[in-house]
């Protein structure tokens, strides 16, 4: 497996930098809250200072991010004064959102609330997609940022035990939102934390081939997230979308001098790629 480049890309008025970030549990509350797990420990000040910093340094037009609880959390990352911030209103902590640059038009969807297979009852519920359409100009692209079940990392189909049915499952209704783009017509992406080792030859991928050609932009690359691992963090594109992808712009920013998680930081690192839009 390659490895995927790191750098920079400033965007430019003709091109779109669109990334995905899981933000690991990132929250306001206080340690030992009830809704947390014992695990988890909120951000220092300090900490939300060199997210701040990270978040200015990705420089993106759109971030899709997951596991931020609530929109004063993602203020304290995402600059206001350069960002329109949209998050999910699901009833979890992790909650996925928006960072769209100032400038660009949000149209806000019906969320995909079924990906959220969970039983009403159950103790846990899942997330559901956000849904929105970004315009700049005469360009639109319809965006679903998602945050799929975990445990499932590479098991063949016939998995049927952990948290694989699950996940079966939540791709079912993820390509059916896919083909619905499809018949409409609309340039569209797919981004978030999928919690699936995608491949071009994946089951799971093979299944959405056979119905729609996409592109899944990070295929046949490895993540030099701490020190070298598998993306499970995926932007798919679809229809026009696929034409507008810029050749070799996938990139993955790092956290300096770090070679293992910190305390603090996100144990994701920021995926992204460069669209050419008309």
């Amino acid at each position: 497996m390659a490895i995927a480049a790191i750098r920079t890309t400033t965007a430019s008025a003709e091109s779109l930098k669109l990334a995905t970030w899981n933000m690991d549990w990132l929250t306001l509350r206080h340690d030992g809250d009830p809704e947390l797990p014992n695990n988890v420990h909120p951000r220092k000040p300090e900490d939300f200072e060199r997210l701040r910093s990270y978040a200015k340094h990705l420089n993106a037009d759109i971030i899709g991010f997951q596991e931020v609880d609530g929109t004063p959390a993602a203020e304290r990352v995402f600059d206001t004064a350069q960002y329109q911030l949209v998050l999910s209103t699901d009833p979890v902590i992790q909650k996925v959102g928006l960072a769209v640059r100032r400038g660009l038009h949000i149209q806000i969807n019906e969320p995909l609330s079924a990906l959220n297979v969970a039983s009403p009852t159950a103790a846990h519920q899942l997330r559901g997609g956000l849904d929105v359409t970004i315009k700049d100009g005469s360009a639109s692209l319809r965006l679903l940022v998602v945050h799929l079940k975990t445990g499932c990392w590479d098991q063949p189909l016939k998995q049927r035990q952990h948290s694989c049915p699950t996940l079966y499952e939540q791709f079912a209704i993820l390509e059916n939102w896919m083909l619905e783009r499809q018949d409409d017509g609309e340039a569209y992406a797919v981004l978030g934390d999928f919690n699936r080792r995608l491949t071009l030859h994946d089951p799971l991928m093979e299944q959405i081939e056979a119905d729609e050609p996409v592109t899944l932009t990070t295929a046949g690359m490895a993540s030099p997230c701490w020190g070298g691992e598998y993306f499970i963090d995926h932007i798919i594109l679809g229809n026009a979308a696929r034409s507008w992808l810029v050749p070799d712009s996938l990139r993955v920013m790092t956290y300096r001098n770090d070679t293992n998680t910190p305390q603090g930081l996100s144990d994701h690192c920021p995926v992204s790629v460069t669209l050419a839009p008309p």
